[in-house]
């Protein structure tokens, strides 16, 4: 359920009481363990926690104007969620067995998908659990995570990885562009040897 709040927080403002406790109370463990490369804001309808552009300008390669994810908080119709990315993959398969195996140590029942913890109350959530999985992923660790995991589908597929949509949009203009500049050339020596022989016939 994405929200059309700009700030995070219009977006907890707009919660019922009790949501809003438990995402605060969540996020000020996250905020307290993040790595200052890290940034806060919205991004894709929830609480998002990002690299920014500064810090890795290619950003995340779905929509290069994104920057790219690392975890997020949301409210959902049935339940709150807490997405960690860094989770996610062939690549992450030892962070999983740890957080999974930390989760349960903590007596508490996990309800998680491929990347995202789905929780009805904040006594559901071990929070020094969460505080230890954000810290274990400083963003240069993000990154070259990100970075691995793409090589790799690249190397499986036996193709680069696909270009990303501005960059193709780059390649098409600059392609439409190359097209017109002959016709143009060609045009203006068209319109510059009509001078010249309005001018011969002139004399």
């Amino acid at each position: 359920m994405q929200s059309k709040a700009t700030t995070v927080a219009a977006y907890l403002a707009e919660l019922p009481p009790d949501r809003r406790a438990a995402l605060e109370a969540v996020r000020k463990v996250i905020l307290e363990n993040l790595d200052g490369n890290y940034e806060e804001g919205m991004q894709y309808g929830m609480i998002g926690y990002y690299v920014p552009h500064r810090v890795y300008p290619a950003g995340y390669h779905c929509d290069p104007k994104q920057p790219l994810p690392f975890a997020g908080l949301a409210s959902q119709k049935g339940h709150m969620s807490l997405y960690l990315c860094s989770l996610y993959g062939d690549f992450a398969e030892g962070e999983l067995a740890w957080f999974t195996e930390a989760w349960k140590k903590a007596g508490k029942k996990l309800d998680m998908g491929k990347a995202c913890v789905r929780f009805k109350r904040l006594e559901d959530v071990p929070l020094e659990v969460v505080g230890e999985a954000i810290r274990r992923t400083p963003a240069k660790r993000m990154i070259a995570q990100y970075d691995a995991v793409r090589e790799a589908q690249a190397a499986k597929s036996g193709k680069p990885p696909t270009a990303k949509p501005v960059a193709r949009k780059k390649a098409a203009a600059k392609k439409a562009a190359s097209k017109k500049a002959p016709a143009k050339k060609a045009g203006a020596k068209k319109t510059a040897a009509k001078k010249t022989a309005a001018k011969s016939r002139a004399k």
